[in-house]
């Protein structure tokens, strides 16, 4: 009996668990299980407006003169006096006397020259008054008849006409050699170097100075074909020479002592040769009275001054101008559609610069640009979109609208690309 005991309890107790466990696995509730969407992420969108761009053309170059001349003497002689604007970096207007060559010689030059023009001038009227006798002479004895031109002295009145006319030029020439003993200013202008001073003799042709004109400068700034192509300029042809009045305006600025300063001034052409090296086009910018004081407090607009240049471009017409960091790999940006999902969207891209991007082709108004930087974004991602001041789109579906219902059916994950 008490072995018997000992071999049943065991099995006893193995079938009462057992029986235990089974009914607890067979009467358990299967826990309902319920998947949960990610949250859709917010992105700042921009409703798409067609505007009017204008171009700003960025370049650069160096401040010339519009004219550098050397100063010569059209006569020779020694300099017996300078002008105190005969200086370097000294201004002078035009017609102003910049030096003086010793006149002397030139002065008894004109006194000779005049009185061989009173001597040629005395035998022109005696000839003539021979010319006149000589045909009296011949109608008195010959009536009728015709006289020779050597029986009227026609070569000798002839030969007096020309000796007065050479006369005559030698002094004009020895007049305008008088005035060239002052040297005059061609131009309104500065005196760059200068090479002569006083008690130096000079001859014709040697150079006494250079002199620049003030009354605008030139900077020459380099273009590339696409850059000039956005420039409003007429193409010059053979046998038409077009000036370029009213051309695009440019910005010249330039630092000095930590302060920009700038100047306008205006494009008036562009040269006639593509650079062989770089392949660009230069146009001029023309900026008058660069050495004026028009602006306070504005230093003079130097020659040989390196500028930076603004140029006024072409306006274009019903463009989309975009933010550049939303131009995806130079092609594609992203579109938030009507029920807030990502779209990408090819455009074609005509214009940019440092900050935007101008697009013609591909996007159509009242469309919403993603400007929010979605990494890894999808196409048909759902998205949450606000507008730049954080406001929820009117019309866009919210999180709520999305979130699962409690029938335990799953939906559509938002943070998922769509089915």
């Amino acid at each position: 009996m008490r072995r018997t005991l000992q071999l049943v309890l065991p099995l006893v107790i193995l079938c009462f668990f057992a029986t235990i466990i089974y009914w607890i696995f067979a009467n358990s509730v299967e826990p309902q299980t319920q998947r949960f969407a990610p949250p859709s992420p917010h992105v700042v969108t921009r409703v798409l407006e067609k505007e009017d761009f204008g171009v700003t053309l960025h370049s650069q170059g160096a401040v010339r003169a519009r004219t550098e001349s050397s100063l010569i003497p059209e006569v020779r002689g020694r300099i017996v006096e300078i002008a105190s604007n005969f200086q370097e970096g000294a201004f002078f207007e035009e017609g102003d006397i910049l030096l003086q060559i010793d006149d002397r010689d030139y002065r008894a030059e004109l006194i000779v020259a005049e009185a061989a023009l009173a001597e040629a001038e005395l035998a022109l009227q005696q000839e003539n008054a021979r010319h006149e006798q000589a045909r009296r002479d011949w109608e008195r004895l010959n009536p009728g008849t015709t006289a020779t031109e050597l029986t009227l002295r026609k070569p000798q009145l002839k030969q007096a006409q020309a000796a007065a006319a050479s006369a005559e030029a030698r002094v004009e020439t020895a007049k305008l050699n008088l005035e060239r003993t002052k040297v005059r200013a061609p131009y309104a202008g500065r005196v760059l170097s200068k090479s002569v001073d006083v008690g130096q003799y000079v001859s014709v042709g040697s150079q006494m100075a250079t002199i620049y004109a003030v009354d605008y400068a030139e900077v020459r700034l380099p273009l590339t074909a696409s850059q000039y192509s956005f420039l409003d300029l007429p193409s010059v042809y053979r046998g038409a020479n077009p000036s370029i009045e009213g051309g695009p305006k440019v910005v010249l600025s330039s630092q000095s002592l930590g302060k920009t300063y700038k100047w306008e001034g205006q494009i008036v052409r562009s040269e006639g040769a593509v650079d062989s090296q770089t392949r660009q086009i230069f146009v001029v910018a023309q900026v008058e009275d660069p050495y004026g004081a028009s602006v306070p407090g504005r230093p003079p607009l130097k020659v040989g001054s390196f500028v930076q240049a603004e140029i006024e471009g072409r306006t274009l017409r019903d463009v989309y101008e975009i933010p550049r960091g939303v131009y995806r790999e130079n092609s594609y940006v992203l579109i938030v559609s009507e029920d807030g999902f990502l779209n990408r969207r090819l455009v074609n891209s005509i214009w940019e610069n440092e900050l935007s991007i101008i697009v013609d082709a591909g996007l159509g108004e009242g469309e919403l640009l993603c400007l929010t930087d979605v990494p890894y974004a999808l196409e048909g991602l759902q998205v949450q979109a606000r507008d730049e001041d954080g406001k929820p789109m009117a019309g866009m579906l919210t999180e709520s609208a999305s979130k699962p219902g409690s029938s335990g059916a799953a939906s559509t994950p938002s943070g998922q690309p769509r089915g």
